[in-house]
């Protein structure tokens, strides 16, 4: 899949032939976005045309209500990753500010999709809006669509036991701790991908469980503090080689993970603290996916270094169990 920032950056070779376009922000590429991308695709292959996914950095409402802008599901290159396996040809990056701002619906339509990318088939949500202010809704691309020799499939949005499956709701989901629902809406496991870096110096080498410690920035979306089994992978081995340790680069090792800013020790940073269990490396520096699979409890403090000791080995247990390790 390519990767295209800007509108500028498209080639003239998908000007001439023409594209299957679908478009949004994407963010979590969750089932519903799965089912929208999935469908462009299907309509480009069975046209012979090639799949266009228009998407947005940063997030739109981050130019115009930073105040209000969600906290993002993943990264941008997460989103790409995500995206190129459901076989679109062409990710297109969008810098809201500079190319899309102040543009009517119609505009959008004539300046965008016929005269940049050549858009012949268009495919988006019901509850899509673009052009400024929103003005343009899944309706008026049909009916501007129809005006510029554009077709337009507008699909129902996806919805789980009646809940509307949406970036909103998995953040809620996230919030409560819920991570079952979180990874059933998102048809994955949710997932960190930061640096490794060095924690607070609470020694956890020398109570016996030495810990992957990230930091997430406050503009990112993590589960509500506690305690979590999951998975930790080294993702960076293409770059920066083999570890020094009894772990491998691409391999998937069971964890103890802890979300929160660990009262018991003062720690005002919030992490992502992994304990891989059954193995010992050195992984500072490296960058590791971190996936959710369930809570085992909430966060709490401690009175004594031997109660959280009892605990965390409670901990560890449960998380056997959950994962069969």
């Amino acid at each position: 899949m390519d990767i295209l920032r800007g509108l500028a950056s498209v080639p003239e070779t998908l000007r001439a032939s023409g594209c299957v376009v679908t478009i949004g922000v994407f963010d979590g590429v969750h089932r519903g976005h799965q089912l929208l991308i999935s469908k462009a695709v299907e309509v480009a292959r069975a046209a012979g045309l090639p799949c266009v996914v228009m998407t947005f950095d940063p997030h739109p409402v981050e130019v115009f209500a930073p105040e209000q802008a969600p906290a993002a599901l993943m990264s941008l290159d997460e989103r790409a990753k995500h995206i190129a396996e459901l076989g679109v040809d062409h990710l297109l990056v969008i810098d809201f500010r500079v190319e899309l701002a102040g543009m009517s619906p119609q505009q959008y339509v004539e300046d965008v999709l016929v005269e940049r990318i050549d858009a012949r088939h268009v495919v988006v949500g019901e509850n899509f809006t673009f052009g400024r202010d929103a003005a343009g809704t899944s309706h008026t691309m049909v009916e501007l669509g129809q005006q510029a020799g554009i077709d337009v499939t507008v699909l129902s949005l996806l919805e789980n036991g009646g809940v509307r499956v949406c970036s909103t709701a998995i953040r809620q989901e996230l919030a409560g701790g819920n991570i079952t629902t979180a990874t059933d809406f998102m048809g994955r496991p949710f997932s960190v991908v930061a640096e490794v870096e060095r924690g607070a110096g609470r020694g956890g080498r020398e109570l016996g469980y030495p810990t992957a410690n990230q930091y997430v920035e406050d503009s990112r979306a993590v589960p509500a503090d506690g305690v979590y089994a999951g998975w930790l992978t080294i993702v960076d081995g293409d770059t920066a080689g083999p570890i020094k340790g009894d772990m491998e680069p691409g391999v998937a090792y069971p964890a103890a993970i802890s979300v929160g800013t660990n009262p018991t020790f003062g720690d005002e940073r919030r992490s992502v603290e992994s304990f891989v269990l059954d193995r010992e490396a050195d992984l500072y520096g490296r960058i590791a996916r971190v996936e959710f699979v369930d809570k085992v409890r909430d966060m709490v403090k401690f009175n004594s270094v031997d109660e959280l000791l009892e605990h965390m080995a409670r901990d560890v247990a449960t998380v056997r169990d959950i994962l069969g390790a």
